[in-house]
């Protein structure tokens, strides 16, 4: 158990005396669940989230259903555990979307791929740009099938008029599809 834990070795004390970075994955998902059940500490349960997702990025996709299936953890665990990912993912797009200037194909790529290259479906996304080529807004236009998309000229255009874009740049994932 935690307690049995000498005070100085125990993940909030850690991060506290030493910074959030000195934790492992195991020990920040300890912090964000705050306690074990009666005959298992947090560690083991934060060990077992991560045994069930394998990489701490499978996280990202996690449902509440899965997260909860997992034992030790309910639903308050599970929504606390979700509001964390969330307000990751809503961060790192933040620092991403503050008028990101677009200048080659490349840029478009760095922009768009994080969120982009995880996706379960096909997505057709479209950036709409200002006169500097800045980032006014980025759209979701259409989410397809496993390996399909079909987007309709006026969807793109509709929101390029909405926003008074002076340029778009269209983009979609492709899943690769396993036999």
């Amino acid at each position: 158990m935690l307690r049995d834990v000498h005070a100085d070795e125990r993940p909030r004390e850690r991060l506290i005396r030493q910074g959030v970075q000195s934790l492992s994955n195991q020990e920040l998902i300890a912090i964000l669940l705050r306690t074990g059940t009666k005959k298992e500490s947090v560690l083991t349960i934060a060990n077992r989230v991560l045994k069930e997702f394998e990489k701490i990025h499978e996280l990202k996709h996690a449902t509440f259903e899965e997260i909860v299936s997992i034992r030790g953890i309910g639903e308050a665990k599970a929504a606390q555990l979700l509001a964390a990912i969330e307000l990751g993912r809503r961060l790192a797009q933040k620092q991403v979307d503050s008028r990101f200037t677009i200048r080659s194909p490349q840029d478009a790529a760095t922009f768009l791929i994080p969120e982009m290259s995880s996706l379960q479906q096909e997505h057709f996304v479209v950036l709409f740009l200002n006169v500097k080529n800045q980032v006014l807004h980025k759209q979701t236009i259409f989410i397809g099938s496993l390996n399909s998309s079909i987007v309709h000229p006026r969807e793109i255009y509709r929101e390029a008029v909405k926003r008074s874009a002076a340029s778009i740049i269209c983009a979609h994932n492709h899943r690769a599809t396993r036999s």
